[in-house]
């Protein structure tokens, strides 16, 4: 649990202060009118349906199913609000098409893997084709359900996968999933529809909890009922605590995503209205008296955790055959389940500590004294805490704060990127100081690098373009010197605008090249989208080489399609990604989406010179997306579980 926890909160601050460069939305010089903006709109419109018009005409000649089926999933959601009708129709026709997938034989069955959902449930084992199926039926339904609640439950009906004909017994030894993929998606799904129609949600909501599951989307549709309907909203409140008191949840760890909902924001304060509700990630859910009766109940639970033995189950990867599958840990007793499960509710209760203390004073004491007979030091408490703590306050003193109690694992990450948000709020020295005291080593020199970067780009408005060229030679590797490039032409491009041409004219010499590795091509990318705000010609001058190499690297795919690597099925790419190739031909596709805005003519044209159609379909979508300011469906979206995921019952 310790490291799962740690590693998702590492990830979360990386994602958090990652670099701002390649998110960077380019920034006209002036503010247009009104009448001229609605004009521009009306003509980037006016282009991306055009286009997406193209697309759609050119994806019926494609034979792989489930690339028609992922084009037609993305134009039906894109043409939703010019024409409905029109939109219903390629969401038909892509759940025609996800049946037909349904039907096929399933490939690979030997090469099972147990499968993690979007909620971080265990799936069980999923044979890779029938995973791609449900990916592409998860991005259907959850695509529909920005539009139509109704019609995201009809698709969901009308995709579903025909039921097993025998039992599957090669993997007798595999754990009870913690919830299927059907139910899982149905989750998913719950908490997307909530906003949209809170009460057919709340219908859903508690037909499930009738079948014996336990939605951990539930309190998204709780606060979503709230707004809309008090009553309703605290009648399925107390109904999904009388839910979880009747259920043994030591039995049941699919409740643990749920209950993390419903606890860790705290109760409603007293007398709360719907126009009071917090607007934040985690409002709470529950009134003060179902709150307490269910942290009652976990702690009740969690209090009969004892110490654990050493032969934890866990998952390992053996090599069988051509490829690494998961083997399923030997069988766990219902004792051994129920203990475990007592354990991480235990971890789970440190970050309500507080709540205890004020509601429940007189078991306060025994969950401490059971923590220490545990030996968990409050770690899960501190990581929960750094993580809440930095919610909407990110500063350089928000984060040296956080890093003051965070778990000693996480100390040092924080405080560099303390460093970092010193270095952007324009306090050098204060960056210098925090590397100093806090870091070692390679942080404290990548810190310091950054700060020369900054110091250096704040002279080059007043340095000749020979004086920047000397600290570049100074540097190491290519990505370094691009790094500082690109930093001094942001920094003086209003104020010397023809100095920052210059300077991105010296990175484009750098990666001028044909690429060796994605790295490069990444770079490539980098100078272009620097060039976009500058310079828009010669962003299109540094891409159309790396499109020109792409073709070729292609072909070579398709040739060896079935030896070396097997992106190629009957002679087409599968758009659905899962390889190197795949991604950089996105990423150009989203660089021709950001230099679409000012030069469709162009961005079209380039994205017309790949020769494959698949990959020209895909830069293609990218720009109408772009234009049309749509972000394709992300399913990983639903809260994590309260504690650990838990490895249930065979």
């Amino acid at each position: 649990m310790k490291k799962s926890i740690i590693l998702a909160l590492t990830l979360a601050l990386c994602f958090l202060f990652a670099s701002p460069l390649l998110a960077q939305d380019q920034q006209p010089s002036q503010q247009p009118a009104t009448d001229e903006q609605e004009k521009a709109k009306a003509e980037r419109e006016k282009n991306a349906y055009r286009l997406l018009d193209q697309v759609i005409d050119e994806a019926q000649s494609l034979r792989l199913v489930e690339n028609r089926v992922r084009i037609q999933i993305n134009a039906a959601d894109m043409l939703w609000d010019q024409n409905q009708g029109r939109s219903r129709g390629l969401f038909a026709s892509a759940a025609e098409g996800i049946a037909e997938l349904n039907r096929a034989p399933a490939t690979n069955t030997n090469n099972r893997r147990f499968q993690v959902g979007p909620d971080g449930g265990n799936f069980g084992p999923v044979p890779q084709q029938n995973m791609r199926v449900y990916q592409l039926r998860q991005e259907l339904v959850l695509t529909a359900a920005r539009h139509d609640a109704a019609l995201a439950y009809q698709l969901l009906a009308a995709t579903r996968p025909p039921a097993p004909t025998q039992p599957v017994t090669a993997d007798a030894r595999a754990p009870r999933p913690i919830v299927t993929s059907e139910e899982n998606l149905e989750q998913v799904l719950l908490g997307r529809i909530a906003g949209l129609d809170p009460k057919l949600a709340a219908q859903n909501a508690e037909q499930m909890m009738d079948k014996g599951q336990f939605p951990s989307t539930l309190p998204q549709v709780i606060n979503q009922l709230y707004k809309q309907d008090a009553d309703a909203a605290d009648k399925l409140a107390d109904k999904t605590v009388k839910k979880i008191q009747a259920s043994n949840i030591l039995a049941r760890p699919e409740t643990s995503g749920l209950i993390q909902g419903l606890l860790m924001a705290g109760p409603r304060p007293a007398g709360d209205s719907k126009n009071d509700v917090p607007n934040t990630s985690r409002p709470p859910v529950l009134g003060q008296s179902a709150y307490v009766d269910l942290l009652s109940t976990v702690v009740d639970a969690a209090l009969k955790a004892t110490p654990s033995a050493q032969n934890n189950q866990r998952t390992v990867n053996v090599r069988r055959g051509p490829g690494q599958v998961n083997t399923p840990p030997a069988q766990l007793t219902d004792a051994q389940i129920e203990s475990n499960n007592a354990r991480r509710l235990l971890g789970g209760l440190q970050s309500t500590l507080p709540m205890i203390d004020q509601y429940l004073p007189s078991k306060a004491s025994l969950v401490r004294q059971k923590l220490t007979e545990m030996g968990m030091n409050g770690q899960t408490m501190n990581i929960a805490q750094t993580f809440s703590g930095l919610q909407g306050n990110v500063t350089t003193d928000s984060l040296l704060q956080a890093a003051a109690t965070a778990p000693q694992q996480l100390q040092a990450r924080m405080y560099q990127q303390a460093a970092y948000k010193a270095i952007e709020e324009g306090d050098t020295d204060r960056a210098r100081q925090i590397a100093n005291d806090h870091l070692t080593t390679t942080a404290r020199d990548t810190v310091m690098q950054r700060i020369d970067f900054r110091e250096m780009a704040k002279k080059a408005d007043g340095a000749r373009i020979d004086e920047i060229r000397q600290s570049v030679l100074r540097l190491q590797t290519d990505n370094e010197k691009l790094d500082l490039l690109i930093q001094v032409a942001g920094d003086v491009q209003k104020s010397n605008p023809k100095l920052a041409v210059q300077v991105l004219e010296d990175a484009k010499q750098i990666v001028n090249h044909r690429a060796a590795s994605y790295d490069n091509f990444e770079q490539q990318l980098k100078v272009a989208h620097a060039f976009a705000s500058v310079d828009p010609a010669r962003s299109f001058e540094t891409m159309e080489p790396g499109i020109s190499q792409l073709n070729e690297l292609l072909q070579a795919a398709s040739v060896l399609s079935g030896f070396e690597i097997s992106m190629f099925r009957d002679g087409e790419m599968s758009m659905q990604g899962g390889n190197g190739l795949t991604a950089t031909i996105s990423r150009f596709g989203q660089e021709l989406a950001v230099l679409a805005q000012n030069d469709f003519e162009r961005s079209e044209t380039l994205a017309g010179r790949f020769q494959f159609t698949e990959p020209r379909i895909m830069a293609r979508l990218a720009i109408v997306q772009g234009l049309l300011g749509v972000k394709p469906v992300s399913p990983r979206a639903v809260p994590g579980n309260f504690g650990e995921n838990i490895v249930t019952r065979p």
